[in-house]
């Protein structure tokens, strides 16, 4: 068995927590205590029959206790040394010979992550040791993702019943988004650029969750259970191991994100529904008033809860550019079985009060240049394109825009009388309705692509994932090179689609 020799003294941090969670994570660090088996149950769990549903009970003794974890700087302060793991990461190690300490990632709604493959190959040549054995574990529990997941959760709860208040009341919402980004994590292990830079995402989203430090260890015990119990053909004590050694560096930055965050924004803003303006039978224009001042750029969006639905939040893109006034405004479609959606659409009106989380994305305009803009927005993906033009006239810049508006429908253009009204106040602006279905969409852009080059122009693209993916392809076969085509990935917006 493996056993805590020793436990690290790390300073407690109070970034995370919004006062939404009682749990103080007193105690040590997380260890693991027994040696991985084939195929068996981790402790505390039972399976019932082979081809039936696996029950888990509560563990047979207590796991080890778990102190919160400070950020890396206040680490460094208290003299701790960061030895590198072998995949490159920075790992604080409890002890010499003993596995690294799990700091864990954030109990709470995952943001899908912003460059996930749909499925998880096997590493290349010239990967890291710790990322061959951790692709190697992905791909043998690709198969049965969905039991994982469910594994998962079930361990985190039992072990840890004070957490299942972190989540919404109907898992379904949930689903594994939360597995899911660490296992994305992971498989980016090798590429420390995209993987700061998403978990960094991820660290200063989940205050809004009431995440705290002492909730990671409890994730990372349900993360090492999971895969431990179905990765049976390729789990031994170097995989943990390596697994150990990621998660540390996962959780890490995470915890670090969230300290630096706490000290100049909140963990959520309260925003007042000021207007709502229902355009058809299921899409609304939103607009709200945070009660404090909040700063985004054109293209961005943010994630949002309403009060008839606690502790769901969907993604929806700001539909203007930053105003005096400081209000906000959003495109909602109400969508079958969309519960935040549906509310906001049908449920929302003026005095109510939602919830805003940071924002986030990379979708802006990049003023150093003047590159024209070439913008393919589908349905409400109109409306980050709105807040683009709206930038750059904003500006004062008089670089050429030309908007694609997609719609099935002449009903369905929504917003086109707005659109209109822009292009009459700015030359430089031309938009172009496209009715029909999608495959016309990238059909019509191809069209308008013979009168090219576009070298000269970024492109950026807002809709729902098939129109991105045509969209691209078509961006692509007008010369546009792929490092100018800009938009919220697609593993995103599936998983946001509500």
């Amino acid at each position: 068995m493996f056993e805590a020799r020793q436990t690290m003294d790390a300073p407690t941090t109070t970034s995370a927590n919004n006062g939404t969670s009682g749990d103080d994570g007193a105690g040590g660090w997380f260890a693991p205590r027994k040696q991985p088996g084939r195929g068996r149950p981790p402790e505390g769990a039972q399976q019932a029959d082979a081809d039936g549903p696996e029950r888990i009970v509560a563990p047979s003794r207590s796991f080890a206790s778990i102190r919160p974890v400070g950020s890396g700087a206040s680490r460094a302060a208290e003299g701790h040394a960061a030895a590198r793991a072998p995949g490159g990461h920075t790992a604080y190690e409890a002890a010499p010979r003993q596995q690294p300490a799990l700091e864990a990632e954030a109990v709470a709604h995952t943001e899908p992550a912003p460059a996930a493959s749909s499925a998880f190959a096997l590493p290349p040549a010239d990967a890291s040791p710790d990322a061959i054995l951790i692709r190697r574990t992905m791909a043998e529990i690709a198969p049965v993702a969905d039991k994982v997941t469910s594994y998962f959760y079930a361990l985190l709860f039992v072990r840890h019943p004070e957490l299942r208040d972190l989540f919404p009341v109907a898992m379904d919402a949930q689903r594994d988004r939360l597995l899911k980004a660490l296992l994305t994590a992971a498989d980016h292990m090798d590429n420390a650029a995209v993987l700061t830079d998403y978990l960094q995402h991820l660290g200063r989203g989940h205050r809004k969750y009431g995440t705290q430090p002492g909730h990671y260890p409890a994730v990372g015990e349900a993360l090492i259970g999971a895969l431990a119990r179905y990765a049976t053909a390729t789990w031994d004590v170097e995989t943990e191991a390596a697994w150990v050694r990621t998660y540390t560096t996962i959780s890490q930055i995470m915890i670090d994100a969230a300290s630096e965050n706490e000290r100049h924004a909140p963990a959520w803003w309260h925003a007042e529904v000021v207007s709502h303006d229902l355009r058809t039978p299921d899409i609304a224009i939103v607009t709200v008033r945070p009660d404090q001042p909040y700063a985004f750029l054109a293209g961005q969006y943010t994630s949002l809860e309403t009060p008839w639905w606690p502790r769901i939040w969907r993604h929806y893109s700001f539909a203007g550019a930053p105003r005096a006034d400081g209000l906000l405004s959003f495109h909602v479609k109400a969508v079958p079985a969309g519960w935040v959606s549906n509310a906001l659409v049908h449920h929302a009106r003026p005095g109510d009060v939602l919830r805003l989380g940071p924002p986030a994305g990379s979708m802006t305009v990049d003023h150093s240049t003047d590159n024209g803009l070439l913008c393919l927005g589908g349905g409400t993906g109109i409306a980050p394109i709105k807040a683009l033009v709206e930038d750059v006239a904003k500006h004062g810049e008089r670089r050429p825009v030309e908007v694609f508006y997609g719609a099935r429908t002449d009903y369905d253009l929504y917003d086109i009388d707005t659109m209109l009204r822009l292009q009459q106040t700015h030359p430089w602006l031309s938009v172009r309705p496209v009715v029909d279905d999608r495959a016309q969409f990238p059909d019509a852009v191809r069209e308008f692509g013979r009168n090219g080059p576009w070298n000269g122009y970024d492109a950026y693209l807002s809709g729902p994932p098939g129109m991105i993916r045509s969209g691209v392809h078509a961006l692509r076969g007008i010369g546009i090179p792929y490092d100018r085509i800009r938009h919220d990935s697609l593993e995103e917006l599936v998983a946001a689609g509500d």
